[in-house]
């Protein structure tokens, strides 16, 4: 039988060291708010239960909570009287008795379900209490986790540790789990004898101990429990992140020549066989199928890429854009809302936007679709195996037919059926000898200055 899982997100801290306005736990890593990465790891870490603890003003992080569980529920810790208190806020959800509950921080967002997962099965396997702690060889300032004989004795902070317990490299690292089944019992046992007068969440581990019950500590990567407070911990936090998600994709079945200079947004998709060349920037809502080549510069959100196509260098696809198979996009080219169809081809210094490009049609260089008349926007039809000369304006709403010829350097503002040949340009002029009139005028002209 599956055991049920509370997650008790607390996301109370103010971040004034972010110099923001915006809540600390609703800036991004990856596009995703930090608050959003942990409790979507809570979720796949088998949590069926939500509670979030924010402070007083927090309506823009409850705002963007609400949306992201079905099961959730928020608690205003109106004092701030330490990491016991703020859990005790969601004292009603705590009473409902879950297997396990795991208290974790909002501002952690580089937390993997996979150390989640062995917290619950420690937990399952008898544990009252789990710990999450990371070796690290600068621990000064951190608590340290005592053991003994495979258990967790005690967690001492940093200012009251011995001599000898400061040479301990395994360091508190704040995230906890422990068995629902006495968890309000033991939460409220802990007092506030301290210099603060707070209560302190890891003071569970003592009071669990005293009454005879087991509690463990477990290890993570550091870099897995990192705390974000400034700017310049999110930007770290953020490598982090991109390294892993790189790794993890390339692992997948991706090429990526330049790995460091590639950009990931969290709900990036890419499919096996795919190759990435430098400096490519993925924005919200990319999914590319397999065997896609993505070349140098290339910035890519919203679209949708069948197999085989290549995009790029310096190409940008914006939203609603979808590419068929074998079809491309090349240099100095974006594409708007643009469905590509199969073996089509946009390749040089062209603007495609609200746009149908049909099968084997060829965008010639410099093309562009007039789609706004700074009110509205209309859309452009260009038939399967067309072909669009460079240099030419399409001005929406209209369509080009099957297989019909648009002459280079034309501003096309009717409908060519198919088949037909559309030329609108000036007649061409030709004045012989002209060529030396003109210079020989602006030579005199220099020449008197």
């Amino acid at each position: 039988m599956a055991r049920s899982c509370l997650t008790i997100v607390l996301a109370a801290g103010e971040g004034t060291r972010m110099r923001s306005k915006k809540p600390k736990v609703l800036h991004e890593i990856a596009g995703l708010a930090m608050v959003a990465h942990v409790t979507t790891t809570a979720a796949k870490a088998g949590g069926d239960a939500l509670a979030v603890v924010t402070g007083p003003v927090s309506e823009e992080v409850r705002d963007t909570v609400a949306g992201l569980a079905k099961d959730v529920r928020f608690y205003e810790q109106t004092e701030r009287l330490g990491t016991a208190h703020a859990v005790l806020a969601a004292r009603e959800a705590i009473a409902e008795r879950h297997d396990d509950i795991l208290v974790l921080f909002a501002d952690t967002p580089l937390l993997r379900p996979e150390t989640l997962t062995r917290m619950r099965e420690a937990l399952a396997d008898g544990a009252e209490v789990a710990v999450l702690g990371f070796r690290t060889q600068e621990p000064a300032g951190y608590g340290r986790l005592l053991e003994d004989k495979g258990e967790l004795v005690a967690i001492r902070e940093h200012n009251d540790a011995s001599e000898l317990e400061r040479e301990i490299k395994f360091c508190n690292g704040g995230i906890m789990g422990f068995a629902g089944r006495n968890a309000l019992e033991l939460l409220e046992a802990i007092g506030n004898d301290n210099a603060k007068g707070e209560y302190y969440l890891t003071d569970l581990v003592e009071v669990a101990r005293a009454r005879g019950l087991k509690t463990v500590a477990l290890e993570a990567d550091e870099e897995e429990i990192l705390g974000i407070n400034t700017r310049a911990e999110l930007a770290r936090g953020e490598a982090a992140w991109q390294a892993r998600r790189r790794r993890e994709i390339m692992l997948s079945g991706v090429t990526m020549t330049a790995p460091e200079t590639v950009f990931l947004h969290h709900d990036t998709e890419i499919g096996i066989d795919c190759e990435i060349e430098p400096n490519v920037v993925f924005g919200p809502g990319v999914r590319l199928a397999g065997g896609v080549h993505v070349r140098a510069f290339s910035h890519l959100e919203g679209c949708r890429i069948a197999p085989g196509v290549t995009i790029g260098p310096y190409a940008r696809l914006r939203p609603g854009t979808e590419m068929a198979e074998g079809s491309k996009v090349g240099n100095f080219c974006e594409l708007k809302n643009a469905q590509v169809e199969a073996g089509a081809k946009v390749n040089h210094l062209s603007y495609i936007g609200d746009a149908r490009v049909g099968a084997k049609a060829n965008i010639g260089a410099g093309t562009i679709t007039c789609n706004y008349d700074g009110v509205n926007k209309f859309h452009t039809d260009i038939g399967a195996g067309a072909f669009i000369g460079s240099n030419s304006a399409l001005v929406a709403p209209v369509a080009i037919g099957d297989h019909a010829y648009v002459a280079s350097g034309s501003v096309i503002t009717a409908d060519v059926p198919p088949d037909a040949m559309a030329v609108a340009r000036g007649r061409q002029s030709t004045k012989e000898g002209y060529a030396t009139t003109i210079r020989e005028r602006s030579l005199a002209l220099k020449k008197s200055k």
